[in-house]
């Protein structure tokens, strides 16, 4: 789904753009499979350990994560992509009606960044720490200075509706001009508070299958979950255009698209595995400061 002319306009002038509809549920529904078997996987180590007492194998995908949880918070040790490392996630990361709206910013040739998360984020009630209130940041904060050069575009993507109530993100727009602000390391990396920008802050609702597509200097965070068993499920991605700094050079990006050169693209899932657990090994070795605190 390529995007408007009306629709770039709003990303370049605010720094964020909202479109409904862009995946469909056979887009979407590999990655939930996946999730759905990590849970379950993960249910049956935690109870042969003794961990957990109750399997919950009837709940649905949206509250399953969050019965568990309430009974042994290591359910989600090991599901970031990558940690994971699931080839449905490494094939998503190629989706083609993600990458023809990300086309319509960065141009015919991608890289897809190592900055990327997947998120389960249960309810607040249920969890007493702050991991999972991000506070106020831009994304230029978690990634090296190299990358002001370019767009380093994040798309923020629901497998469940994300509702202010199951703690949608909240977005500062119209600042992105101001280009990088100062971060600390203060409860998460942040926005230095005497820089925060006066702009009204706005809550970002999107349903399944919608993107939230940001720049990164815009500043952002996520809310508390105020339900009671729902998990706000989510995928964090970037993109560069291919060839630029993702801003975390230590980490492996690859080529998703590129018409004119499409031997370029990585379509191996076993490579793709392989170069995480070299650079991750390498990075528990020799550590590299991946946010820009000042």
């Amino acid at each position: 789904m390529a995007l408007t002319e009306k629709q770039l306009a709003e990303f370049y002038d605010r720094g964020l753009l909202v479109v409904q509809d862009v995946l469909t549920a056979k887009d979407l529904d590999p990655v939930i499979d996946t999730m759905k078997d990590f849970i379950d996987n993960r249910t049956r180590e935690l109870h042969a350990q003794g961990k957990i007492t109750e399997l919950h194998e009837d709940e649905a995908f949206l509250t399953r994560y969050a019965r568990l949880f309430a009974q042994n918070e290591e359910i989600g040790k090991g599901m970031d992509i990558f940690e994971l490392r699931a080839k449905a996630i490494f094939d998503f990361l190629r989706n083609e009606n993600l990458l023809d709206a990300v086309e319509s910013l960065l141009g015919p040739d991608i890289t897809c960044s190592p900055i990327q998360h997947l998120r389960a984020k249960p309810p607040s009630r249920l969890d007493g720490s702050p991991s999972y209130n991000v506070p106020w940041h831009q994304d230029s904060g978690v990634s090296w200075a190299e990358s002001d050069r370019t767009l380093a575009l994040t798309c923020w993507i629901p497998l469940v509706d994300a509702t202010v109530e199951r703690g949608c993100l909240e977005v500062i727009p119209n600042v992105i001009h101001a280009g990088h602000l100062a971060h600390v390391s203060q409860d998460g990396t942040r926005i230095r508070k005497d820089l925060m920008p006066e702009t009204d802050a706005e809550p970002v609702e999107v349903r399944k299958g919608g993107i939230v597509f940001l720049s990164q200097y815009t500043p952002h965070r996520s809310t508390p979950n105020l339900t009671n068993w729902d998990v706000r499920w989510s995928l964090d991605l970037r993109y560069v255009p291919y060839g630029e700094p993702t801003g975390r050079p230590f980490f492996p990006d690859f080529c998703v698209r590129s018409h004119s050169h499409p031997e370029r693209i990585l379509t191996d899932h076993k490579a793709w595995a392989e170069s995480w657990i070299l650079a991750l090994d390498e990075q528990r070795r020799n550590p590299k400061q991946a946010h820009r605190i000042t």
